[in-house]
Formats: C-alpha cells, structure tokens, sequence
C-alpha cells in the first residue's frame, strides 16, 4: 500500500477515534498531549494547532487513536487535567463541546414560540441609525414607550 493510500484510509477512519482536545495551555505540547493520552491505546497522531500568523497555539488540539474504544476510553474523563490546566475533551466528530462556565454560542429557544422579540435599547439606537422603523421591518405595533420619543 502506498503512502498516500494509508493516510487516505486513515481520515476516513477517524469519527469514531479522533478526539478534540480543548482549553489547553498555551505551553502545552504534541508531545505533553501524547503522553497524557498514551494510557488509553495506541496513538496514530496527536496535533496542537497553531495560529498561522502568530504561530502561537490556540489552545485546543487532536488524538487520533488506532482503535474506537481506546478513544471512548479516553473521553470517559470529560474534563482531563493536562499539563496543569483543567481541558475538555469528546470525539471531534461531535464538534467541540463547551464547558459549564463558557456561555452557549447561540441562546436556546423555547420549545413554546410567545411571538416576542426581546430588542431592549435595540429600538433607540436604530432609530437614530437606520431609516426604516423596526415597526416597518417586523410588521408590528411597538409596545415601548420610548420607541416614539
């Protein structure tokens, strides 16, 4: 088998034993990662990434194991402790999960639609901003008093 066939056959592989590491520290190395996933199984390739212009790492990285169940193995401990820093980790295919304390990326909707839209001070800035009225946008009567003044 050739070299770029085993590295193809390899990425197809990986949702089910590649795992994203996050909330690394900055100083944390490939081979830091490594050894603190080492205990689990076999370790095919474990990557910290870089920002391109900076060169400095962004904080998260990825272990790519041999084996699916050496990768649940090490997912069990959701939140490792690597290189003296409290990290996250899940399988990468699921996407990077986020902590308790980290805010979500988008707010939850209700499952039962009240037909509000919460704007606060939104309705005084656009109106000295914008020429349409919110009113107009969102074919609706206001209901703030100082929408007007």
């Amino acid at each position: 088998m050739k070299k770029g066939e085993e590295m193809g056959q390899r990425l197809e592989d990986t949702v089910l034993t590649k795992v994203f590491v996050g909330g690394l520290a900055w100083e944390t190395s490939k081979d830091t990662l490594k050894a603190h996933f080492d205990k689990y199984g076999e370790i095919i390739e474990a990557v910290i990434i870089f920002d391109k212009v900076t060169g400095r790492s962004k904080g998260y990285g990825f272990v790519t194991f041999k084996e699916a169940e050496a990768a649940k193995k090490a997912c069990e401990d959701a939140t490792p402790v690597i290189n003296g820093r409290r990290a996250n980790c899940n399988l990468a295919s699921l996407g990077a999960r986020r902590t308790k304390s980290s805010p979500p990326a988008t707010p939850s909707i209700p499952s039962h639609r009240s037909g509000v839209l919460f704007c606060s001070l939104l309705p005084l800035i656009w109106k000295w901003t914008h020429s349409p009225s919110l009113s107009e946008i969102f074919n609706v009567v206001p209901k703030n008093e100082h929408m007007d003044k």
